[in-house]
């Protein structure tokens, strides 16, 4: 069973940024693409950005531009910068490798001043 373990959140003012990692127990990417969701209080869990096995990356329209996913596959860990970070980005952030459906589980993101 792989683990993937979230780490990188913490409480951060309006416009200031955070680095989150994913760090997998085991080499997945080869068959997983990577990506991040994140839930807000009260809402429901939301897609936020994605990395094919190719290396390819999506983003959700709402962190497009700001926030940017990469991986490093020597160290099995993917990475989610986000920068210019708004209240409305807080929420618990979710490391998930697909389609072996693998979830972390969670890191708090708290946007406050």
């Amino acid at each position: 069973q792989v683990q993937l373990v979230e780490s990188g959140g913490g409480l951060v003012q309006p416009g200031g940024s955070l680095r989150l990692s994913c760090a997998a127990s085991g080499s997945i990417f080869r068959f997983n693409a990577m990506h991040w969701y994140r839930q807000a209080p009260g809402k429901e869990r939301e897609w936020v950005a994605g990395i094919t096995y190719g290396g390819t990356t999506n983003y959700a329209d709402s962190v497009k531009g700001r926030f940017t996913i990469s991986r490093d596959s020597a160290k099995n860990t993917v990475y989610l910068q986000m920068n210019s970070l708004t209240p409305e980005d807080t929420g618990v952030y979710y490391c998930h490798a697909s389609p072996m459906d693998y979830w972390g589980q969670g890191t708090q993101v708290t946007v406050s001043s």
